[in-house]
C-alpha cells in the first residue's frame, strides 16, 4: 500500500476534497506543520494518519512524513486541492516499470498558477537543464519514488529547497527520472509559497542555494 505524504499548513478547506479523492489502496499521511485551523484534527477525523512536525518548513514536513512512512513506495503531493490524488496510480505504475523518480508535470488550468510562480519555475527548470542535462519542464510536488532509495540520498534541506535538492541528488546518483502530465487546478486558499511574491522569492533563494553547489562545468 503506497504511502502518500501530504505536508499541511492551514489547509482545512482543502483536506476533505483531497482525502476523499485518495485512490483505493493508498495510505494518506498528513504532516501538520503548525496549522492553526484544525487541519490535523480534520484529517484524523477522516481516517488519515497524522504526524505533527512543529519545525516550520516544507522540507521539515516532508522529512517527518518520510520517517513516518513504512511502505516501500512513497508518494508526495500538496494538500491544497490543486492536485488530484487520483493521478497517483499512473505515477506509481511508471515507477514500477523502472523509473526511480516520477514527477507529475503540472498542466495548469486557466488562472490556476500565478504568472510570477510559473516564470520562476520555468527559469529554474532551464537552469537545472543547463547544469545537469535533465530535461524537466517542471519540478512539481506530486512525486513517486522508493522509500529506502530516498533515505539513501541523505536529504538535508528543510525549507523550500527540498524539491530541487531531491532532483539534484537523484540525478547525481544516476536515478532514472521521468515526468508525466497531471492537471493543476485552482487551489483552496492562498499558497504560503507561490501565492505571494515574498513567498516565491524565498523559495527561489532556497533553491538557488542548492544550485550553487553544482559546478556547471
Amino acid at each position: 500500500m503506497p504511502d502518500v505524504i501530504l505536508p499541511v499548513l492551514d489547509e482545512a478547506e482543502a483536506i476533505p476534497r483531497v482525502l476523499e479523492s485518495m485512490p483505493e489502496g493508498f495510505h494518506a499521511i498528513v504532516v501538520d506543520n503548525g496549522s492553526t485551523d484544525g487541519s490535523g484534527d480534520m484529517a484524523a477525523g477522516m481516517g488519515a494518519e497524522v504526524v505533527t512536525e512543529p519545525r516550520r518548513g516544507f522540507g521539515s514536513a516532508c522529512h517527518a512524513g518520510l520517517f513516518a512512512a513504512g511502505d516501500d513506495v512513497i508518494c508526495f503531493m500538496d494538500c491544497d486541492g490543486s492536485l488530484d490524488p487520483g493521478h497517483l496510480p499512473r505515477l506509481v505504475a511508471a515507477h514500477s516499470a523502472g523509473a526511480d523518480l516520477v514527477i507529475g508535470e503540472r498542466m495548469p488550468e486557466p488562472g490556476a498558477w500565478p504568472v510570477h510562480a510559473r516564470i520562476a519555475n520555468r527559469v529554474l527548470a532551464l537552469e537545472l537543464r543547463r547544469r545537469t542535462g535533465l530535461r524537466l519542464r517542471d519540478l512539481g510536488p506530486m512525486r513517486v519514488m522508493g522509500r529506502q532509495a530516498l533515505l539513501g540520498l541523505g536529504m538535508l534541506d528543510r525549507r523550500s529547497g527540498w524539491p530541487l535538492e531531491m532532483v539534484l541528488r537523484a540525478a547525481a546518483s544516476g536515478w532514472r527520472i521521468e515526468s508525466l502530465p497531471v492537471p493543476l487546478e485552482g487551489r483552496s486558499g492562498k499558497s504560503k509559497v507561490t501565492g505571494t511574491m515574498k513567498g516565491t522569492l524565498g523559495a527561489i533563494a532556497d533553491m538557488s542555494r542548492q544550485l550553487r553547489q553544482i559546478d556547471p562545468g
